[in-house]
């Protein structure tokens, strides 16, 4: 029996329009890490979000994180309170700055930064003599973190928030695009998130002073002058025009990609929740996931792993929920906020092939094998 085709757990989606945009970068000889495309995509993004926030296009979402924590005073000897369901990521840029990651679990209503543990941990950290400088929460597989009870945990003790939006450009809670709530919002722009220009990112600001100096800083700080001067250590952390171009034509298409993931989930919960022992998250009230990632839980361990044995022998790609990163050695001994619940969804969750580009035929095939499991 021929092998069957692969399906791949969420794959680059062309909207049609990006290479007429690549090819006005090379007609016109726009191949830097500056240009009329990087100029134009910014734009496209904070129209999208609110035409009241400014855009820097950069090479990573990773390097947005890093410029973000920097440009709200984060140095060697803080420390940054993070989301510890996550991928690394959301807290790698904070060990770059010499800082250390304090980790808060996750609450179940929405799989992101609780806001009860949140305000334990700061109170805790106060207590011991060290006030978080920073607070960096996610948006995980889209679903909006509590946006009102974390932005009012931050205000109370004036801790200012990165909002993580890497997984949630698209989604929105109380009718306000993820992005915009943060002192400063992340978004990403691999080759596995709802758009994507291969490989890139986007830091958010309503403060065109924010996004200034974080184009300066990924710009290698260098200022004003005929000469190369240098005042302060900077980072070549700049978009190029070439990628920029395939941006902008993903941006014409991006309601239709979260439509298109938003079907999938609803394709997986249409078929799979009648079985008892699989679980889904539901949007709370005021929410509106993009459904990155359509995701179910699992009775346990084994079952989630039965599961994606299942799916892999069948040549189809899925992958257990983030290990939290108080379990990665990379940061073990740093201080942790935990009750249990990320440990709990790492060990049951999967997320299903979720791309936009997935045909029935796919969706049902995935279906067809986990049901194999259960009925």
């Amino acid at each position: 029996m021929p092998e069957q085709s692969k399906i791949w757990l969420s794959s680059p989606h062309m909207g049609g329009e990006e290479q007429k945009f690549v090819k006005e970068a090379f007609d016109t000889n726009w191949i830097a890490p500056l240009g009329p495309n990087v100029t134009s995509f910014e734009n496209a993004i904070a129209t999208y979000i609110d035409s009241n926030v400014f855009t820097a296009a950069l090479s990573s979402g990773t390097g947005a994180i890093h410029l973000a924590l920097e440009i709200l005073g984060v140095s060697a000897g803080d420390e940054v309170l993070c989301q510890t369901f996550t991928f690394s990521a959301s807290a790698n840029p904070i060990k770059y700055l010499g800082a250390t990651p304090v980790f808060v679990d996750c609450e179940v209503d929405t799989w992101n930064m609780s806001p009860k543990l949140l305000k334990e941990a700061i109170v805790d950290r106060i207590a011991k003599g060290k006030k978080p400088k920073a607070i960096v929460a996610v948006h995980l597989y889209g679903m909006p973190y509590n946006v009102t009870e974390i932005t009012a945990v931050a205000k109370e003790f004036d801790i200012p928030v990165v909002e993580d939006s890497a997984e949630a450009l698209g989604s929105t809670f109380k009718g306000e695009k993820c992005g915009s709530f943060g002192a400063i919002g992340i978004l990403s722009f691999n080759g596995n998130k709802i758009i994507t220009t291969s490989g890139g990112g986007a830091l958010v600001t309503k403060d065109e002073n924010i996004k200034n100096k974080a184009i300066f800083l990924a710009t290698q700080a260098r200022e004003d002058a005929p000469h190369y001067q240098h005042s302060v250590v900077g980072y070549n952390y700049r978009m190029s025009n070439v990628l920029a171009g395939i941006g902008r034509g993903q941006m014409l298409v991006l309601d239709e990609r979260v439509a298109a993931r938003r079907a999938n989930y609803q394709y997986y919960y249409d078929n799979l929740q009648t079985i008892e022992e699989i679980e889904f998250l539901n949007e709370p009230e005021g929410s509106f996931s993009n459904r990155w990632l359509s995701c179910i839980l699992t009775p346990s361990f084994k079952v989630r792993e039965e599961i994606r044995l299942l799916l892999l022998e069948e040549n189809i790609e899925s992958r257990p929920l983030w290990k939290p990163m108080h379990l990665q050695p990379v940061f073990n001994g740093c201080a942790s906020y935990m009750d249990g619940t990320s440990e709990n969804l790492f060990e049951r969750g999967l997320c299903l092939p979720s791309g936009s580009n997935l045909e029935k035929e796919d969706l049902e095939r995935v279906v067809r094998i986990i049901k194999s499991k259960f009925l």
